[in-house]
């Protein structure tokens, strides 16, 4: 009889839950005729809305803002997530942390099939033979980056158009004979020898950019530098100190920073296979050379004959595609270009190398200065130490002579002065004799 109450009121209580979640009843279906078009207009307007919604959520979960530069120099921006830009660029995930905010200032040069991932610095790029996808582009530090992609690509389109109908300039390739068939390669071939392919074009303004940010910074420093280790030289202080900390703080990040690009570039000079690698526009020519060729051809030999190159539109094109093009083990100019900013960032860690030791010099003689006065501090403790040493001496006499003894000298007239001159004496001669003796040996300066 107890129990029954208290299972009625929970089974209420479970009832109201229920109808509590139960969603609200949907409204009843429009007839037929006019109300037919604020139905459809409504409906559209929910997909746009929640079309909307998606887009804001895709945003939120990880697009970002990318900037795409073509061989031609024209540019968009566009807001890609990370899959699209898997997709388009054909590298890793992990490729794309890489250029996170984890590696903000990390240096990295990486080659992978279809594109080559481009880290330096403030510059997070993805450069394919044909495009460059730049990260962040509205970044201050971008924008000197952007500019030179916009003035130095269409230069090079423009000068590789002059002279070619609207045709061959809409289309920008050039015919390859291949064993009697056409191959198309991109206009970008002709004049190989006198220009860089597209990706090591990117590379280089990226090196050129991020060489000159990194001079400037240490031309501030130094600015910055001399004027206060030189007032530290004059005046050694707490405020000056605190300046002279703050700067070689300064000094070993930016050192740390160019050191990482160095090493970057140093690691690929020194191997062959990763700079072949990079070779992007090559392998792509390649690719596409040996999907044209027919199958005992492809199986004999990828590179054509040099008769059939003869049907290039000049011999130079034709000597490129055979030598400069074909050969996977030619990394010349790559490596030439690699080597000038590899001996202009030698020279911005010398230069900071050069005020780091001017840094350790000032530290050095401010330590002397500090030594010296230090010692002329134990040298002055050492003198009023001798001094004190002869006042005590006088000062023994006169106690002793201040006991309530009877004697035989404090009867006699005129012995006070007699006696004070005398124990005077005698305590500056002792305070000379035990200060020359410490010339003597050397413990006060002369």
């Amino acid at each position: 009889m107890g129990k029954a109450p208290l299972s009625f009121r929970r089974l209420c209580l479970r009832r109201r839950s229920k109808k509590k979640l139960e969603p609200p009843p949907s409204p009843a279906p429009p007839s037929m005729g006019a109300s037919s078009a604020p139905t459809a207009a409504q409906n559209a307007i929910a997909g746009a809305v929640s079309a909307a919604t998606g887009k804001g959520k895709k945003k939120a979960g990880g697009a970002r803002l990318w900037m795409r530069f073509d061989f031609t120099g024209k540019s968009e921006l566009v807001e890609c997530d990370k899959s699209v830009i898997i997709e388009r660029a054909g590298v890793p995930a992990r490729d794309l942390r890489i250029l996170g905010p984890v590696f903000s200032h990390s240096s990295n040069i990486l080659a992978r099939e279809k594109a080559m991932v481009v880290n330096l610095e403030f510059i997070k790029a993805i450069v394919t033979s044909q495009e460059v996808l730049l990260l962040d582009p509205l970044r201050q530090e971008v924008l000197p980056f952007v500019d030179q992609l916009r003035q130095q690509l269409p230069q090079r389109t423009v000068s590789n158009s002059n002279g070619a109908g609207p045709t061959e300039a809409q289309d920008n390739e050039m015919q390859v004979s291949t064993c009697g068939q056409w191959l198309p390669v991109p206009e970008a071939v002709e004049g190989f020898q006198c220009e860089l392919p597209f990706e090591f074009q990117v590379l280089e303004i990226a090196l050129e950019v991020v060489c000159t940010y990194l001079d400037s910074s240490v031309a501030e420093l130094e600015k910055d530098a001399y004027p206060v280790l030189d007032e530290l030289a004059r005046n050694v202080s707490t405020k000056n100190l605190e300046h002279v900390r703050s700067l070689k703080s300064n000094l070993t990040r930016l050192l740390a920073r160019v050191q990482k690009v160095r090493d970057e570039i140093e690691h690929l000079l020194d191997d062959n296979e990763d700079m072949a690698h990079l070779y992007l526009t090559r392998r792509r020519i390649q690719n596409q050379q040996a999907e044209a060729l027919p199958g005992p051809a492809a199986s004999n030999s990828i590179v054509p004959k040099a008769s059939h190159l003869r049907r290039l539109s000049s011999n130079r094109s034709g000597s490129l595609v055979s030598s400069n093009l074909m050969d996977d083990n030619d990394v010349e100019d790559l490596e030439m270009l690699l080597e000038a900013y590899f001996m202009q960032l030698d020279g911005t860690r010398n230069k900071i190398l050069s005020v780091r030791e001017y840094i350790d010099d000032t530290e050095d003689y401010v330590n002397i200065q500090l030594d010296n006065q230090r010692n002329e501090l134990i040298q002055l403790q050492l003198i009023l130490t001798i001094a004190s040493f002869a006042i005590a001496a006088n000062t023994l006499i006169a106690g002793i002579f201040g006991m309530n003894i009877p004697c035989q000298l404090y009867e006699t007239d005129g012995i006070f002065e007699i006696f004070v001159g005398s124990t005077t004496t005698a305590c500056v001669l002792l305070f000379l004799l035990v200060l020359g003796y410490a010339r003597w040996k050397k413990l006060l300066g002369t």
